[in-house]
């Protein structure tokens, strides 16, 4: 009864402007016909500055081509998450990302929508936080005096019986010695970083700063001024500010999911890689760096490639020596092993005398896939450890998810199905050996097609 008595129209204001996130519409001349407050709040404006005037006399720094509410119009399609910086009309920077909506009547364009969420907050905050670790640090302006992250792992902390492991620390360890980029592949959870900090702190970079970032942890619109740097003036409240490439200046930036930069950032990121200079943004002076770039993903390369999420150029420039980190279901028998060593850790930092785990619980973790790798593993031992009242983890100790599996296929650590793969992988890596990687040559030494060979190359990850 009560709401039959409401008006329509004033329902749906309440409704919109209930709504946490900026609402914006204009009719098919650009003139702003709903303006909600937190619209006003992200442009810094009052609802009465915009609404019933038209769009490019409130942002002047928008253009028929630029304004996303003109140009959904203009195509008559939707656009969905894009990022956007602009002015308004007292200066001041606004960030967001838009959604923006067509709005039909009868067939027509009537107008356009947007839904906009505010980055500027967020913005501000982390380059606030920058110059707080600048002024904790005391870091001088020249980069070759900056200090970096603490630098925590060695390859003395990498524990691995696997032969796999132990060719690829082997290879690491020479690499270290030299400046060369590093492209290291590998899920989530199979100790990325770990093998990057060991690489930075057996070179000859290892006093001086290691920069880690992931470049997915950062909304698109911070990370050019977080590894570039700016400049004062170049937007308002913007101070002199050092980027990552300058603070690893004489040592080495670690660049994580980089698959993940936006397009037009990976074509920076590549000018800077082929010369060195650093330009801030909104400045015009250029700063020489001296910096190891490693970079790394949780993707295969070759998909990022095909999807066009990473750039050729890019990849090519960065892959001039690559790592492949196998997941710890390719490395059995090293779970027994590191299971044994975070006991030890968590005996220690729990003040606990834990002797080690039962045959029961033995045959469950070797018979786990482990998608979430060493790292669930780690998670896991600690979750036992916290409610362990003897002196072993038990099987129900063990989470939930994991206790329930209860191995009843495998044989002395391994299933029948991991054996004979491992067994397959070895044949065709000897094959592969053999003749140089020559496919054709290959396929008739084990007689079987062509076909058939690239598809278990492809699956070992031989290529």
């Amino acid at each position: 009864m009560f709401a039959a008595n409401l008006d329509t129209n004033d329902m749906l204001n309440a409704i919109l402007h209930s709504i946490d996130e900026g609402i914006h519409a204009v009719d098919r001349n650009g003139m702003t016909v709903y303006y909600n407050r937190i619209a006003a709040e992200h442009d810094g404006l009052d609802v009465h500055d915009v609404l019933g005037k038209p769009l490019l006399s409130v942002f002047p720094s928008l253009s028929e081509e630029t304004s996303t509410l003109l140009q959904v119009m203009a195509r008559g399609e939707p656009i969905y998450n894009q990022p956007q910086t602009y002015r308004n009309m007292k200066g001041k920077l606004i960030d967001t990302v838009n959604t923006t909506l067509p709005l039909y009547s009868e067939g027509e364009i009537i107008g356009s929508l947007e839904i906009a969420k505010d980055l500027s907050r967020v913005k501000d905050l982390s380059l606030k936080l920058l110059d707080l670790q600048a002024k904790v640090d005391d870091r001088s302006a020249k980069a070759k005096k900056v200090t970096g992250n603490e630098r925590l792992y060695t390859f003395d902390h990498i524990h691995s019986s696997s032969d796999e492991m132990k060719e690829l620390i082997h290879k690491a360890e020479k690499v270290a010695h030299t400046s060369s980029p590093v492209f290291v592949y590998g899920e989530t959870g199979t100790g990325k970083e770990l093998l990057v900090q060991s690489i930075h702190n057996a070179s000859q970079r290892r006093n001086q700063p290691f920069i880690s970032q992931n470049c997915a942890a950062i909304p698109a619109s911070l990370l050019e001024s977080i590894l570039f740097g700016t400049a004062k003036g170049s937007f308002t409240g913007a101070e002199e500010r050092e980027g990552f490439f300058e603070l690893a200046h004489g040592g080495t930036l670690f660049l994580d999911e980089v698959h993940t930069l936006p397009v037009e950032l990976q074509a920076k990121l590549l000018r800077v890689l082929e010369d060195g200079i650093v330009r801030r943004v909104g400045s015009n002076q250029s700063y020489q760096t001296d910096v190891r770039i490693i970079t790394a993903s949780n993707e295969n390369p070759e998909k990022l490639l095909s999807e066009n999420r990473l750039r050729a150029d890019l990849y090519y420039r960065l892959n001039v020596v690559s790592f492949r980190l196998p997941p710890l279901r390719e490395r059995r028998s090293d779970i027994l092993l590191l299971t044994e060593h975070f006991i030890s850790m968590f005996n220690y930092k729990f003040n606990k005398l834990l002797a080690g785990i039962s045959k029961e619980t033995e045959a469950v973790l070797v018979s786990y896939d482990w998608p979430g790798n060493i790292r669930e593993l780690k998670h896991a031992v600690e979750a036992a450890m916290n409610i362990s009242d003897t002196d072993t983890i038990e099987l129900n100790h063990l989470p939930s998810y994991i206790s329930a599996r209860k191995s009843q296929n495998h044989y002395c650590g391994m299933s029948l199905k991991d054996e004979v793969e491992k067994h397959e992988r070895s044949l065709i890596e000897r094959a592969l050996k053999q003749t140089d990687g020559n496919v054709k040559k290959t396929a008739r030494i084990l007689n079987v097609p062509r076909q058939t060979l690239q598809y278990k190359i492809s699956k070992y990850h031989l290529e």
